[in-house]
């Protein structure tokens, strides 16, 4: 466990990496039975309840969440909703809507406590931070609940905002792989969703690697917008 531990800044890093968590994939679930498939909706995954999505992926929604906070100080995982394969090789397009409502999930999260964060600024509750870490997006100038607001929005904007652009990446198994879906027609949706299904471990190695290139400088600008 790390010298600097605390279990104050743990609980919050739970509570707002279980909500976001499950918010992305309760947007899959939802997208897929208003599209037309209702296998997530049926499997009680259309909730923003963590303990459905706990259930079905408790190494990556609770375990290694936990692990890594306790070795690196921050949250790291997955989680996932069920679909029909063969409705979405029947409607490609409609599949692509539901993938990409995991990633707008979180971006709705993000914009909603980034207006919290510009709100308390504006009543002089919260100054910007300067340390970097996503706790600390902004300070609370007092403690109490100021302190709980200013530390639960300055996750929940970053987080949701790393959780959005790393899913949006186009390379499989990423939601954002799920794009091409929504031009392709005939037999170049076939093949597409095949070569998808066959490069996930080395789309995601990929994934893994640009992304910093990616996130910093849009982090920098929201970040910028907070001071």
């Amino acid at each position: 466990m790390p010298p600097s531990f605390s279990l104050f800044d743990f609980c919050c890093w739970l509570v707002v990496f279980l909500i976001s968590m499950s918010a992305h994939e309760a947007a899959h679930a939802f997208t897929a039975k208003c599209l037309g498939d209702p296998t997530a909706y049926l499997g009680g995954q259309v909730t923003l309840d963590p303990i459905p999505h706990i259930r079905r992926e408790p190494i990556g929604m609770l375990v290694l969440p936990i692990v890594s906070y306790l070795t690196a100080g921050w949250m790291i995982g997955w989680a996932s909703a069920p679909y029909n394969p063969a409705w979405a090789a029947q409607y490609p397009r409609r599949a692509a809507v539901m993938a990409i409502a995991g990633p707008a999930a979180n971006f709705l999260i993000s914009l909603t406590c980034w207006i919290g964060l510009k709100l308390g600024l504006a009543a002089g509750l919260f100054v910007p931070g300067d340390t970097g870490l996503f706790s600390e997006t902004v300070i609370s100038v007092q403690s109490g609940l100021p302190h709980l607001a200013a530390v639960l929005l300055s996750l929940g904007f970053s987080l949701n905002l790393l959780l959005g652009v790393f899913n949006l990446i186009p390379l499989p198994p990423l939601d954002g792989s799920a794009l091409p879906l929504l031009f392709l027609g005939g037999g170049a949706v076939l093949a597409y969703q095949r070569m998808r299904g066959g490069l996930s471990l080395l789309g995601l190695i990929v994934a893994w690697q640009i992304f910093p290139r990616i996130y910093r400088p849009i982090w920098l600008w929201m970040e910028s917008t907070l001071r």
